[in-house]
């Protein structure tokens, strides 16, 4: 992998990533851009003790534009876009819009590919191996960041999530404190430890898992995926590592050689879990990486989770009162039946 960094006309960072040491990154911006300015600040709730991320500047981001006129597309034809260059493999660069920034964080865009009419499934092995590679990096660069506890890569996928930018790409967040869902896994964790004698929640969680069967949607020499026990959405899927690591950083050569072969297979299968000729399947894609400084880093699990908000064609999981107001679940697909579907939808 060769990464090459520059800035942007307005000072933010972008970076290529090429999968050829000789690729050659010298394009310059040439947008008469002025200062990014950002208005981000995190605010505590004393009730929840959680923190919202306040930025009115966002109601101003780039809205459904049309595809010729696609921020995200390489700069072609006179039309300049936020990547200077004619052509990319993979690239990352600071958001223009960011719900973090400055001493509240750091908001980053990853753009899998410079084809506008792709997704993530439709990559090849190599390309997907980068986006891991560039993924890994990112992480390890701002976990450097003094105010940076936690970074979360993910995607969202389809205007039923709420995706505003149809070019396929996926985001970066760098949080400067450990986010309420990572607190909520750690707390149980520990509880779990203490109740068993030292055991580990994840190891045991997935070892249940293989244990029942049923749930099991894929299982590979370096990987397994299962639908939860309690899936909280109609098509959920939980990717971990055979072996513990607590972030991407730990992966070993055998399960980042892997990951590619299985991460595209899973996506496909979410394309074709509701019949051919069905629309592109909506999905978040979120990467759980421990806290960098918590004291119970090494007990975490790094994992994917993969999720869908269609329960069946033509109809979406909303997240009403229950849900929305007092944060319970309700899912109307049974996770053995989301499982025994997602098996079904394996590459021929």
């Amino acid at each position: 992998m060769k990464k090459t960094a520059t800035r942007l006309a307005d000072g933010r960072e972008l970076l290529y990533y090429d999968s050829r040491d000789d690729a050659v990154r010298d394009a310059v911006d040439r947008r008469p851009l002025g200062a990014t300015v950002t208005a981000s600040e995190i605010r505590r709730d004393p009730l929840l003790g959680d923190s919202v991320a306040i930025a009115s500047h966002r109601q101003e981001r780039t809205y459904h534009p049309p595809a010729d006129q696609c921020p995200l597309c390489p700069s072609r034809d006179g039309r300049l876009t936020e990547i200077p260059a004619a052509d990319y493999e993979v690239v990352v660069f600071e958001n223009r819009f960011p719900s973090l920034a400055g001493d509240s964080g750091r908001c980053e865009v990853v753009c899998f590919t410079s084809d506008h009419d792709v997704s993530f499934a439709d990559l090849d092995p190599g390309r997907a191996a980068l986006v891991l590679d560039a993924w890994t990096d990112r992480t390890a660069e701002l976990a450097a960041l003094p105010a940076v506890e936690q970074v979360f890569c993910f995607e969202n996928r389809g205007e039923e999530i709420g995706v505003t930018l149809a070019h396929p790409h996926g985001q970066i967040y760098a949080y400067p404190f450990v986010t309420p869902r990572t607190e909520r896994m750690l707390a149980s964790a520990a509880a779990h430890a203490a109740r068993t004698g030292g055991r580990n929640l994840f190891d045991d969680t997935v070892a249940q898992e293989y244990a029942d069967g049923r749930r099991i949607v894929l299982d590979s020499d370096h990987w397994t995926a299962f639908v939860p026990y309690a899936a909280h959405w109609p098509y959920e899927v939980h990717l971990y590592p055979r072996r513990r690591v607590p972030d991407l950083l730990a992966l070993d050569a055998a399960a980042r050689t892997e990951f590619p072969q299985v991460y595209l297979e899973l996506l496909r299968r979410f394309d074709r879990i509701f019949g051919p000729g069905r629309p592109p399947t909506p999905y978040v894609s979120a990467w759980h990486q421990a806290p960098f400084r918590h004291p119970e880093r090494t007990e975490f699990a790094l994992h994917l989770e993969l999720f869908t908000i269609r329960r069946s064609p033509g109809k979406l999981k909303f997240l009403a009162g229950s849900e929305s107001g007092m944060n319970v679940f309700i899912n109307d697909v049974p996770p053995e039946a989301a499982a025994r579907r997602l098996r079904e939808a394996a590459s021929a």
